[in-house]
């Protein structure tokens, strides 16, 4: 590891000044990611600047009814925050199914959402990748690609976004609040990743020196059956535990009269960003809520896939675990 300065500053303008000064400077929270890419050399800071201790820790409930998540709290406390279980329980399951209980203990919300791909190239600095170093190559393509994208990828870049917690949020219609130099913004969170397209070092739209400061999530819809909502996150992985997503679902479905009134779809583990599902969304407003609705919906969505040699297996994966989902919520509500 690289030596690096460490600063901690004792307010959010102190931090942003900070970062924005320097060209080779990051912020450090729960450091589950970053210190992990810095100890393999992917990763070399000249400045690192803790965030950890600002004023961002708490979950509060908006006045619309609905949460702002400061961006520095613990994944364990949301997961286990009596609110997020009774009113966004899709995003409770995401948390607990994307970490072991010491990393849910440590790493914070904000960097959840900002952690990097762990395509096998991108962290070994003894070999190219584009992401890591623009015009190197991209090795994945004829190499190592089973657990890599198939929608959304292009010749430079087929990582994926490997954060279950981002995948759970888009399907939620979170907001994300930023703090920077030019001041504040907010922009939906799936507007927050970016495809590699022809720059794959770019993972989001973020400025240098921006700072998640807060997730919002819009108040939760309920089916016209239940006061609960009617929402899952469910994930498929190589092991029972503490493994990233083949592929993940999550949705939020509200059917009456035997029709889909109201639906949200997002995918994990097939793009480099949680991939909320439009055009499926769109194929099944005012359907019948049946499995077979479901297949021709998903499969309109995934008909954008470009599988390589390895890992065309997720086409299939994803509409059975896709319809499966909806099917499930369907005959809850």
């Amino acid at each position: 590891m690289k030596t690096f300065r460490y600063e901690r500053p004792a307010d959010p303008a102190a931090a942003v000044t900070l970062v924005a000064g320097t060209p080779g400077a990051r912020y450090l929270a729960g450091g589950t990611n970053l210190v992990d890419l810095m100890k393999l050399g992917v990763e070399t800071p000249e400045l690192l600047v803790d965030v950890s201790r600002l004023p961002f820790g708490e979950v509060e409930e908006t006045d619309t009814g609905g949460l702002r998540i400061g961006a520095a709290v613990r994944g364990s406390r949301l997961a286990a925050h009596l609110l997020v279980r009774e009113r966004y329980p899709a995003l409770s399951q995401a948390l607990l199914s994307g970490a072991s209980a010491q990393l849910r203990n440590a790493a914070t919300i904000g960097g959840n959402l900002l952690q990097r791909t762990r395509c096998l190239y991108f962290q070994d600095v003894s070999k190219p990748c584009n992401k890591r170093r623009p015009g190197s190559g991209c090795p994945a393509r004829e190499g190592a690609h089973r657990d890599l994208a198939v929608l959304g990828a292009s010749e430079h870049c087929i990582a994926t976004n490997t954060s279950d917690l981002a995948v759970a949020l888009a399907a939620l219609d979170a907001t994300v609040h930023l703090t920077g130099p030019a001041g504040v913004r907010s922009l939906p969170l799936t507007d927050l990743y970016r495809l590699p397209g022809d720059e794959p070092e770019r993972d989001t739209v973020l400025r240098h020196g921006e700072l998640i400061t807060s997730v919002e999530l819009p108040p939760p819809p309920h089916s016209a059956r239940s006061r609960a909502p009617l929402m899952v996150y469910r994930k498929v992985r190589d092991r029972a535990s503490y493994a990233f997503a083949l592929v993940s679902v999550a949705a939020v479905l509200d059917v009456r009269d035997a029709a889909v009134h109201e639906v949200r779809l997002a995918f994990g583990g097939l793009a480099a960003r949680p991939w909320r599902a439009r055009e499926a969304e769109q194929a099944l407003q005012g359907r019948p809520a049946t499995e077979e609705a479901f297949v021709e919906a998903v499969r309109t969505e995934l008909s954008a896939c470009r599988p390589l040699r390895e890992n065309g297996y997720k086409l299939a994966l994803a509409e059975r675990l896709a319809v499966a989902v909806l099917a499930d919520l369907a005959g809850q509500g």
